[in-house]
């Protein structure tokens, strides 16, 4: 028996309960989760106003853990071992997985519709012998040598920032990866003006908050960088914000990329001028990492201190229960 935030409806308040964890099967692992968060991701699924409703569900796919116990075959990881869970795998044997252009596993990429095991389609959880869904499927474990109390950002917030700087819009949380990357300007846009001093740690050197203009917040951004930003980033999911983000790019080199998850009825509308002017859009997923080679190095940076992260923002937050 493990406790959980329990969601058992869409939109409605975590419950507290004692959940039954089964057994690791074949190639599985049962990890001890020490430490775990609701991304915006977790929220948007638990409001359901835009996503398939999958009910009742544990959220918090950001998490750290110690391996409890391992399941036949499992020969990388023993009981005691610290690890991060990842929502997406690397089985290093598809095309995806091969290419070094794609992390998107045709076996082990995540469905957020599923909320059950890969080998028997059945969950792992229940309450009083009624099955519950998760979103802390992991899809694959890492080994993670860094403060566990920032092992739940490194699974998937800072290196899905990270990513999607440094792997995808090569180069010039997102803030952080333009940091790491050179970037001499980096522009925060929010509604939220209480953000920007937290934002000036991660590196933000302005801050717009579309609220204080008359006119489209990408208009303000092209007339503060002479045409347009070289690179953009778009975190929240909100249609109207990707689309800012692409249309405030410059045209002829411009890259915006899109991170946010958006509703599932949302259309992505811009004048295909913008296109032909040569700016170039793209999507990113867990920020083009392939999580089995490539975040182990992003542990190794945080742990060293090279990464900055939101740990200190945390200390209120970080209860038991």
């Amino acid at each position: 028996m493990f406790v959980a935030a329990v969601a058992w409806e869409a939109g409605k308040p975590l419950v507290i309960e004692e959940v039954e964890v089964a057994p690791p099967q074949k190639m599985e692992v049962r990890v001890k989760i020490l430490f775990t968060s609701l991304c915006h991701t977790d929220v948007y699924f638990w409001e359901a106003k835009g996503q398939t409703p999958l009910f009742p569900r544990i959220f918090g796919h950001e998490a750290g853990g110690i391996v409890e116990s391992v399941g036949e075959g499992v020969t990388d990881l023993q009981p005691g071992d610290h690890v991060l869970p990842v929502f997406t795998g690397e089985c290093k044997e598809c095309r995806h997985c091969k290419s070094e252009e794609s992390n998107m596993c045709d076996l082990l990429r995540i469905n957020t519709d599923r909320g059950v095991m890969i080998g028997d389609g059945k969950s792992r959880f229940s309450k009083d012998g009624q099955p519950i869904h998760s979103s802390r499927l992991a899809r694959s474990l890492m080994l993670a040598a860094l403060p566990r109390s920032i092992q739940t950002l490194v699974s998937c917030g800072i290196s899905t920032g990270l990513g999607a700087t440094l792997n995808v819009a090569k180069p010039t949380k997102a803030a952080e990866g333009a940091r790491l990357a050179g970037a001499s300007r980096i522009i925060g846009v929010d509604l939220n003006p209480s953000r920007f001093e937290e934002a000036k740690k991660f590196g933000v050197t302005e801050f717009v908050n579309p609220k204080d203009h008359d006119k489209p917040v990408q208009q303000v951004l092209a007339e503060m960088t002479d045409g347009g930003v070289d690179r953009s980033v778009e975190c929240t999911g909100n249609v109207n914000a990707m689309i800012s983000a692409f249309e405030c790019v410059h045209d002829g080199w411009g890259v915006a990329v899109l991170v946010g998850v958006p509703n599932k009825d949302d259309a992505f509308k811009t004048h295909p001028v913008n296109v032909l002017n040569e700016r170039t859009l793209k999507g990113t997923f867990f920020g083009n990492y392939k999580p089995r080679s490539d975040i182990p190095s992003s542990s190794r940076r945080a742990g060293a201190g090279e990464i900055h992260h939101p740990q200190s923002s945390f200390r209120g937050d970080q209860q038991g229960f």
